[in-house]
């Protein structure tokens, strides 16, 4: 049986999205149809295009790129670490 002392305490979602928000990002896929709905204020694309989208750990989106190599350099020039999401 646990004791109550060594329980982990449980984080908000808030709390564990700004967890290395200054530090950390993450790529994610996306098609060029779907950016003008998840980002407004994108610029507007051609339709049926991959592109990839650099995000803050709090999901906050910083960089737009036409390949996940452009947007890691994206993150390295902003001094951030990717990670890898599933």
């Amino acid at each position: 049986m646990r004791d109550d002392a060594t329980k982990p305490s449980a984080m908000t979602p808030e709390a564990f999205a700004a967890l290395g928000a200054s530090r950390i990002a993450y790529v994610r896929s996306v098609r060029s149809d779907e950016v003008a709905f998840r980002y407004p204020g994108a610029p507007q694309l051609a339709p049926g295009v991959q592109v990839f989208v650099l995000h803050a750990a709090d999901g906050t989106p910083i960089v737009l790129a036409d390949s996940p190599e452009s947007a890691a350099a994206g993150a390295a020039s902003r001094q951030l670490e990717t990670v890898s999401v599933h």
